[in-house]
This record gives C-alpha cells, structure tokens and sequence, in this order.
C-alpha cells in the first residue's frame, strides 16, 4: 500500500482520528467478582478496524559541517624557528602551535628528544585526571620516607632527613614536582597514580601521539651514566658511583640513550598536548586551571623561557634538564603555554636533545624561539604574509 506524502498523508490521519472516535471504547477485562455480560447474537455489530498510520516523516536538508578556519601560520615566524634550530650547534627541535588561531610551525620538530623533568608533566596529568574521576583529592595526605628518595633535585629530601619520614598532601607534591622539578616529590606521585604503567596508559588513551614514558627517576637516571640503581645512591652517593666508572662504560650508556630515548617525546607532540589542555580537551575545567596555574608559578629555568617574556606576557612552562658528560648534554628543554596580553595563547616546544654548546647557547636558542613566538605569533595573516604551515 502506498500512503500520500505531504498535506495529503495529514488528512488521512485526520480523518481516522475522527473515526476512531465514533468507536465504542473498550471495556476493561472482568475482575474476578465480576458476573458474565450477555453474549453477542450473530447480528451484533462488529467495530471497524482502523488502520494504524505510519507517523508522518518530516524531512529536512542538513548543511554539511563547516570545517574550522585555521589560519596561516606567520611567514617571519616560520623563518625565525627555522633559522633559530638550523644553527643551533647540536641537535635541537622546536614546535608552536597556535592554540585559538589553529595553525603550527615546527623545525626538526618530529624527532623524538629526551623529555628529562618535562615528563613531570604526564605524572600530573594522570593524577589530576584521577581526581576527575573521584580517585584521589589533592587534600589526601601523603608520606614519604627514606625508601622514597631519589637523586638529584630533591629539595623535600631534607624534610625527609629530619625525622625519617614526611607527611603533606597530594597537592604539596604536585606544586612541589611542578614549579621546582622536584624529584623525589614527582617520582612519589608517579607511584600513587600507579606507577610507569598508568602514565603510558594516560597517554595513550588521550592520544598524544609520540610521547615516551620511562622509569621513573631513579631508573632513568642511573641507565644514562651506566649504573645499576641502589637505593643508598638517594643519600648523596650516586656521583661517586658516577665518577668511578670508565668513561667509555659512560659514553656508551649515554649514546644508547641520545639514540633512543625511553623518555623521548617529539616536540610537535608535546606542542600539540598542552593546546589540547589549554582548550580543556584533556581534563576537566578545574583541574585544567589548576594545573595551567600551578606551571605558571615554577621557577626553574629562568633564563629560558621566561627571559624572552615581554611585559604583559604570561607563561605557564616545564623545564627539563640532563646530565653532562665532558662538556657533552643530553636533554636541555623548556616547554609551555604563552598567552599575549590579547588573550591568544600559543603552545611551545623548545627541546635540546645532544649538545656540547654552552649553557649559554642553549639557553639563547630557547629564548630565540620564544621571542618569535611574541613578536610575530600575534601578527595578523593579513600582514604576517606567506601561506605557512597549517595544523595538523
């Protein structure tokens, strides 16, 4: 049967409404108490079956979707972050994505570098996303005791020291793993969060693409200088450890970790990570403010990012810094969120990977990179010129 479609299909379903109506209702089946009715005689009236229509389907053109405008990346930009890592004496990788505006410049910026301190920044991560999920409150208490110590900057080892152990909160550890890239404060919520193994999971379920996870500090640490971990290393004997070994056992266990760092990240990647948090792609409203407000209170690397900063600039950031090896480095970065005195922000990646410039020099070249960003990120497309490179 073929019903008509438009006003046609509404006069039918009308008119059987109508009819409907003019049919007796029906009575509700007898209760038990009721008495029998008397039976129909064969003459008795049959009700009219009315048809059951099919609801009338209304049917309306849906526009396609409009993609979102990205604009072109600046053209001085794009020369001066390829200019900055092309001379740079070393190997070295440089991202910006722009975080409202949508577009991204990158040089050497999709080669895996070692992460060092940066990767505090997936730890953090992983625990405020458990607190999303009512897992943990940054108000929970926390100990840490002797066993939990680590190497190197680890200022919450001397609260440590004093009595043998040290209680504080969740979100002591955080702003302490957080703006002064403690060590030991880090490796401590990396067990809480549960362990390596749940931050590689974070990572990989949010899809952050080419970001490595390793150890924990101890570990990492101890197989970039060719050492075995020992815990009594935590206590200040980890550098004497260091310097007995044979310089060749040194060299070749850091060039097995330039060549393929387990902590290694691409900083288009890392880029890409932090203007998904700055958009509040990755956790929730407040635990998104809270960690943009806890990066913009560190004060490690000074004389990186932060040096380029004009007035009115702000910059949420993680530093991250590996060990020497005769004038040699593995790991000098700094990464972060600027936001212009406009609002706009701009996601940055400035990473170090193998190096025997001067502390100077690296430290200029991430400076470089950043001053870009301020002098020509803001830029209109309509006077930045050139087509850039789009996002993606």
């Amino acid at each position: 049967m073929t019903y008509p479609s438009g006003g046609g299909r509404l006069s039918i379903i009308a008119a059987c409404a109508a009819l409907a109506s003019c049919v007796p209702e029906a009575r509700p089946s007898g209760t038990a108490n009721a008495q029998p009715g008397p039976r129909p005689t064969a003459t008795a009236a049959v009700p009219a079956v009315v048809p059951v229509m099919p609801p009338a389907v209304v049917s309306m053109p849906v526009p396609p979707p409009t993609p979102r405008a990205i604009r072109p990346a600046p053209q001085a930009l794009i020369a001066a972050v390829e200019e900055a890592v092309r001379g740079f004496d070393g190997l070295a990788g440089a991202a910006v994505r722009a975080v409202d505006d949508g577009w991204t410049v990158e040089a050497n910026g999709r080669r895996p570098m070692p992460q060092q301190s940066v990767s505090k920044l997936w730890v953090a991560l992983t625990l405020m996303e458990q607190r999303d999920q009512g897992r943990v409150r940054l108000d929970d208490p926390i100990t840490i005791t002797r066993g939990d110590l680590t190497l190197f900057h680890q200022p919450i080892a001397y609260l440590v020291a004093k009595n043998g152990a040290y209680t504080t909160t969740v979100g002591d550890l955080l702003n302490r793993a957080l703006t002064q890239s403690d060590n030991t404060a880090n490796d401590r919520l990396l067990t809480l969060v549960g362990g390596p193994g749940a931050v590689r999971d974070f990572i990989a379920n949010k899809r952050l693409g080419e970001i490595r996870f390793g150890p924990g500090e101890r570990l990492l640490q101890a197989g970039t200088a060719g050492l075995t971990w020992r815990q009594e290393y935590s206590l200040g004997g980890f550098s004497a450890a260091r310097a007995k070994l044979d310089p060749a056992v040194r060299k070749a266990a850091l060039d097995r970790y330039v060549d393929n760092p387990p902590d290694g990240a691409a900083p288009l990647a890392i880029a890409d990570a932090l203007a998904r948090l700055a958009r509040g792609e990755l956790l929730s409203e407040s635990s998104t403010r809270i960690m943009l407000d806890t990066m913009g209170r560190t004060v490690t690397g000074r004389a990186r990012l932060r040096a380029a900063m004009p007035v009115g600039w702000k910059l949420a950031h993680k530093t991250g810094t590996g060990q020497d090896l005769g004038g040699r480095n593995a790991g000098f970065n700094d990464v972060g969120l600027l936001t212009a005195p406009d609002g706009r922000r701009y996601a940055i990646a400035v990473m170090i990977g193998d190096t025997r410039a001067s502390t100077t020099a690296r430290q200029q070249l991430i400076q470089t990179v950043a001053r870009a960003v301020t002098l020509y990120g803001p830029t209109s497309p309509a006077t930045a010129g050139g087509l850039g490179i789009a996002a993606n």
